[in-house]
């Protein structure tokens, strides 16, 4: 516990205090430039012809969560309890389509399957709709990868089934694309991702 205690409070400094030796480099963002609205995926909009419960609603006053040690430590346990649930299958393999989006059945799914079960037991535990939004982004091949954008206090953090850790949003090998509204689940927002370059490759 201490180890975790520890980790929590090096995370919350490091992004309460970012800096930059050199001026010739700008902190990134604690949160994710958002733009104009944008089409949704075509799975995330299957997805709501099929569940639709989980698309409906509206807020008018979205919210940020605040990061207590607590909350933080729900976020990794739950990251790595579904990551360790879930087996890695193609869309293809289990669903006979390139690009299904559905919550896991048989133990199985890909990055979508992950993503929307992480949502879905968070909404459970009680955080709020409005801090939970499925995002796209183009992974280190350039290849369409969905994840879990959590908007807290602390900043955007990104919950992944290719990375076991609980990132900023910056810290991610990723470039962003578009995330779920905050206020409307079935509509969507473009992202500003003007970084001139994603981090580096995690190993596999």
């Amino acid at each position: 516990m201490k180890l975790r205690n520890s980790t929590f409070a090096i995370t919350v400094l490091a992004l309460s205090s970012m800096s930059w030796a050199s001026g010739s480099y700008a902190a990134p963002a604690r949160f994710m430039a958002m733009g104009k609205s944008v089409k949704a995926p075509v799975g995330h909009i299957q997805f709501c012809e099929e569940n639709r419960s989980a698309c409906k609603g509206r807020d008018n006053s979205p919210v940020v969560v605040k990061l207590t040690e607590e909350r933080w430590n729900e976020l990794i346990d739950l990251n790595t309890r579904i990551n360790r649930q879930i087996r890695p299958v193609t869309d293809e393999k289990l669903f006979g389509k390139l690009e299904y989006w559905t919550y896991p059945r048989g133990g199985a799914g890909d990055c979508e399957e992950y993503v929307l079960e992480k949502q879905r037991a968070l909404l459970a535990a009680g955080w709020p709709k409005s801090a939970l939004l499925i995002t796209v982004a183009k992974d280190v091949k350039n290849a369409g990868h969905a994840v879990l954008t959590v908007r807290t206090d602390q900043g955007d953090m990104i919950l992944d089934n290719q990375i076991e850790a609980v990132l900023p949003w910056y810290s991610t090998p990723y470039r962003y694309i578009k995330r779920q509204s905050t206020r409307e689940p079935a509509k969507w927002t473009g992202i500003s991702d003007t970084r001139v370059t994603t981090v580096g490759s995690v190993g596999n």
